[in-house]
């Protein structure tokens, strides 16, 4: 299964993490991002992940923040 995954910059190491684990139970994964600790903008990573699994180019999408609410208030 394709699986997408994102972060923000407070997630970053669980989503390296994570991407470790899917890939040994044989998941293909797709990083969008962000690839660093320094700061960014969490509605870029979260609209990557949803355009993402919208277009189909993966199965299911995972989007880890840091404080587990911001995502949840887009509207």
């Amino acid at each position: 299964m394709m699986v997408a995954i994102a972060a923000d910059h407070a997630g970053y190491v669980l989503k390296q993490e994570l991407m470790a684990s899917l890939h040994s139970l044989g998941h293909e994964v797709e990083d969008l991002g962000t690839h660093g600790v320094e700061p960014v903008d969490y509605l870029d990573v979260a609209e990557r992940l949803a355009l993402g699994v919208l277009s189909g180019a993966a199965e299911r999408g995972v989007l880890i923040c840091g404080s587990g609410v911001g995502p949840s208030t887009m509207t």
